[in-house]
Parts: structure tokens; C-alpha cells; sequence
């Protein structure tokens, strides 16, 4: 892991493609993400300790809370935001389903729910529940949530 002592520029491969950015020492993926140079603000600051979720992204497909990741341990590594995911069927099962109501913490979810639908082969209830336990909506009952990822998840795994 590279550290820094001073701002650097680095190139991040974020959705795809290569983004030249400046980080300081000390800065999380989450403000580089929301900041000016990449303007992604799908992940959203929310408790800022990893409790709550609502930042979560992927790097190298895995969820991740990007307020608990240094920017500069992310150069190499591929991440995904929910503007990455450019109309995923997850995204489409939170509207049908109504899983949201403000939305604060809709796109961490979404991520959640996204990469469980591409790691597991037909999760059983446990399993879903398990992992949307990473994040937390203040909102909602959940039931909404659960069954968007439900949905998904069944579909990826019909014949």
C-alpha cells in the first residue's frame, strides 16, 4: 500500500475507466469519489465510521464502505459506484419494489443487493438477510429492500 506524506496525483480506475485525480494524505475513497475532480456522489457520508452503509461502493466487485478506505489503497483496484452500474437489474427491482423512501441510503443498498446477486448462487433468505445487515435504513421496515434483492437474486439464477 502506497503511503503519502503529501498530495499526489494517481489514476483510479473508477466505473471502468481511468480518472487522474489529486489525493492528500488521510483521504477516504468517499470524499474523492464526492469530490470536484470526480463528482460521483452515490455514495453518501452518513455515520463516516462503516456502520451505516450508505457509502458503500465496490472494489473488485466486493461491497465496500468507502469512508473506511483510504484513497491511496485503491490505486490498481477497480471500484464501482452506483452511477457505474448503468441500469442494473437491482436498480430496477428498488423502483418496482418501492424499496426507498428518502433514499439517503438507497444507493449503498443497491450496491449490496447488486453484488450478492453476482457472487451467490440462489442465496436462501438467510443468506440475503445477512448481507443487507451491513447497512442500515432509518426509513423503512426493510421489507421492501429485502424483496428487491429477493427478486433479483431468484431472476440471476432462473434457467
Amino acid at each position: 500500500m502506497k503511503t503519502l506524506t503529501r498530495p499526489e496525483q494517481v489514476t483510479l480506475t473508477i466505473n471502468g475507466e481511468g480518472r487522474d485525480v489529486v489525493i492528500y494524505p488521510g483521504e477516504t475513497l468517499l470524499y474523492t469519489l464526492r469530490g470536484d475532480a470526480l463528482g460521483l456522489t452515490g455514495a453518501k457520508p452518513g455515520c463516516e465510521n462503516g456502520d451505516c452503509g450508505a457509502c458503500t461502493v465496490l472494489i473488485d466487485n466486493i461491497p465496500t464502505k468507502s469512508c473506511m478506505v483510504l484513497t491511496a489503497e485503491v490505486e490498481n483496484r477497480h471500484v464501482t459506484t452506483v452511477e457505474g452500474l448503468e441500469d442494473a437489474p437491482i436498480q430496477h427491482a428498488f423502483v418496482d419494489n418501492s424499496a426507498f423512501q428518502c433514499g439517503y441510503c438507497t444507493s449503498g443498498f443497491i450496491m449490496v443487493g447488486h453484488a450478492l446477486s453476482q457472487h451467490a448462487d440462489a442465496p436462501d433468505d438467510s443468506r440475503v438477510v445477512e448481507w443487507l445487515r451491513s447497512n442500515i435504513c432509518r426509513c423503512t421496515g426493510y421489507q421492501e429492500i429485502y424483496d428487491a434483492v429477493r427478486s433479483v437474486c431468484q431472476d440471476s439464477t432462473a434457467p
